[in-house]
């Protein structure tokens, strides 16, 4: 629960820098564009040139080699993406960090400079990412489970990846082995850090539903037509948070690099809250 707590103020410490250059939620909102673009690109071709959707069921049940090559394809140019709008925003999170005051170019060239290593980093993603596909579909009920833990593990320990590929100039898999090492020392903030903004995140959602419902019924009480622009505030509701939420988790993981490898989080975050979140653990004799 300590930890609970203390990620919810660097939660309040990352909105803090979002207050100061909301400028920073265009990076997620670009994000949100290529995932929708390269999804269509990937998903169009089969619908309307091949058996239509039945084609896509067919591929998921039993892929075969070419369902593999396309999978890879998918999660290549994906992650590439979205690594490249993360490394954006990260970057120019830590410039004002760093004390300056970051626009979208500045985000925007950091990522073009580390072009190369986002696309080595995603190659590694796509590659565990079909390797752990391939085991669930041939793995029983257990053995998904396992999967999916494993799978876990992967994301929490390549968690601080896209600051070390900010900060230093290295490879993509000595990125991922950094960040495994980091993840070490900051695994309860950053399990925490995430359960925070992932339930700020659903009861957000959660209270958009209970409000959302009781009006969209009135208003097929009284005019359909009403329901339409309900309707368009509630999906830009629902966009907003998303654009919201993951720019907060770009400046948490910022923030949480910075101060495990310089002992400085920013002047926007508390140094007694960071070092509580960097505490040792006593050992027990």
């Amino acid at each position: 629960m300590s930890k609970i707590s203390n990620s919810w103020r660097m939660m309040k410490a990352s909105a803090t820098v979002l207050r100061m250059d909301p400028e920073l939620l265009v990076f997620p909102l670009l994000s949100g564009i290529a995932t929708i673009l390269v999804t269509a690109t990937f998903v169009v071709p089969f619908a309307v040139i091949g058996e239509g959707f039945g084609a896509l069921e067919q591929m998921g049940e039993n892929p075969g080699y070419l369902g593999y090559v396309v999978g890879f394809l998918y999660y290549l140019v994906l992650y590439t993406l979205i690594f490249f709008f993360n490394t954006a925003l990260v970057g120019a999170t830590m410039i004002r960090l760093d004390g300056g005051d970051p626009t979208v170019s500045d985000g925007l060239n950091i990522a073009f400079k580390k072009l190369t290593t986002i696309l080595e980093y995603a190659a590694i993603a796509a590659t565990v990412g079909m390797i752990l596909r391939a085991l669930e579909e041939r793995a029983g009920f257990i053995g998904r489970i396992v999967i999916g833990l494993i799978g876990l593990s992967w994301t929490l320990a390549t968690f601080l990846t896209v600051p070390v590929l900010v900060t230093k100039d290295v490879s993509a898999f000595d990125a991922v082995k950094e960040s495994a090492s980091l993840f070490k020392k900051t695994w309860g903030e950053q399990v925490a850090g995430n359960i925070g903004i992932g339930l700020v995140t659903f009861l957000l959602i959660v209270l958009m539903v209970l409000v959302a419902v009781p009006l969209f019924m009135l208003a097929a009480a009284i005019n359909e037509v009403l329901l339409i622009p309900l309707v368009l505030t509630f999906i830009a509701g629902f966009i907003a948070l998303i654009l919201f939420t993951s720019a907060l988790n770009g400046i948490y993981t910022a923030a949480l690099y910075r101060f495990a490898t310089t002992g400085n989080a920013g002047e926007q975050f508390d140094s007694d809250m960071m070092r509580e979140a960097f505490r040792p653990k006593k050992r027990r004799w």
